[in-house]
């Protein structure tokens, strides 16, 4: 491993053979993007920290990506290219009427998704958020929070390892120190976390409790609707002195899926385990004969709420699916119509032209 690396933000002998793999022309040291400001990329260099323009190549850089890092023609550093990533956390962008992706972070190890226990807990929100932690190629762990309020804690606790199952589950309290170090020894050595949650749940103090000093702000949280200010504006890489790197993440306010059929897979595994069951294949499991999903709904075995979700988010993934073609299909039909209009317009000067010179010839002769 190069002891150029950024080794606190998480730069691994794993991260190193990803950059020999990877190699640039050019190329003098790696580096890791720690935030993303609105004109430059603050990286991480050895054991500097960069202001540097967007890569020259016009790849979008996002808070986590590995970067080359080569000197410019004035001899000072530049970003020469932006490495594949090995996870990524998407979302659909927050327009309805978007298909394209938002990238919120990119090689994490684990997706930790905050629940904190002040508030009712939204099932639905829950399972949406844990279907795209799974996409992203990281392993989830939900972490609750404010588990000091002990007079709901264990309620909330209660629910969510039955609707995460298969999912880690990790109870803290910042305000005692309870679960940071079983938190901590969930994170893989040099491994990044990106935390995931609404605003004010409580994330920036967690980072916190797991740093060991104030690093992040935290500010109030309404007690007639739960909500809390942003007190996180943008996603920054915060390093831990063992080398793990939290991401912090501002609140998100919805979690639109984008392309996440793996992550359904992982999360509704049980949901199309059943549907597999059923007595004919087409089954539309509206009350057909032989229908093991109405079966287990029936028997209490299926929540009917867990599988009306799931229906809503495979509705939701189809018309993703069908914008992002109807989108191709436009963008076809326009550059095709430019192409007959050209031709279009080609063709009648050229038949302009062949009757002008019959015309002249014409002249001539006479």
């Amino acid at each position: 491993m190069s002891s150029r690396g950024p080794v606190p933000y998480g730069y691994t002998p794993a991260v190193a053979r990803h950059f020999q793999d990877h190699a640039l022309p050019d190329a003098t040291e790696p580096g890791r993007v720690v935030r993303v400001d609105r004109n430059l990329l603050l990286v991480a260099a050895g054991a500097d920290l960069l202001h540097l323009p967007y890569p020259l190549t016009g790849e979008a850089a996002v808070t986590g990506d590995w970067v080359w890092i080569g000197p410019n023609r004035a001899g000072e550093r530049q970003i020469l290219g932006v490495l594949p990533r090995r996870s990524e956390l998407s979302r659909k962008r927050a327009f309805e009427d978007s298909s394209a992706a938002q990238v919120l972070a990119a090689n994490m190890d684990m997706v930790g998704v905050v629940v904190p226990v002040d508030r009712p807990l939204t099932h639905n929100r829950l399972e949406r958020t844990l279907v795209a932690a799974w996409d992203s190629g990281a392993t989830p762990l939900v972490i609750i929070t404010k588990a000091d309020l002990a007079e709901v804690a264990d309620d909330v606790v209660g629910k969510v390892m039955v609707q995460a199952a298969g999912v880690d589950v990790v109870t803290t309290s910042a305000e005692s120190g309870d679960g940071i170090d079983e938190l901590l020894a969930h994170i893989p050595a040099g491994g990044t976390i990106v935390l995931l949650g609404p605003s004010g749940a409580g994330k920036s103090t967690l980072i916190n409790a797991m740093v060991g000093r104030h690093v992040q702000d935290t500010g109030a949280v309404r007690a007639g609707d739960f909500k809390g200010k942003h007190t996180t504006t943008s996603r920054e890489l915060v390093p831990l002195r063992n080398g793990t790197v939290l991401m912090d993440t501002p609140g998100v306010r919805g979690f639109g899926l984008f392309d996440a059929e793996d992550g359904i897979g992982e999360m509704f595994g049980d949901v199309e385990e059943l549907a597999g069951r059923c007595r004919f294949s087409d089954c539309a499991h509206q009350g057909e004969p032989g229908c093991a999903v109405q079966e287990a709904i029936a028997g209490g075995v299926l929540e009917e709420r867990r599988w009306h979700n799931y229906l809503k988010l495979q509705r939701e993934l189809a018309a993703l699916a069908r914008r992002s073609d109807a989108t191709a299909q436009r963008a076809y039909q326009r550059e095709w119509h430019q192409r007959v209009v050209s031709a279009g317009k080609s063709q009648r000067w050229a038949e302009r032209e062949t009757a002008e010179r019959k015309d002249q010839s014409g002249r001539k002769r006479r």
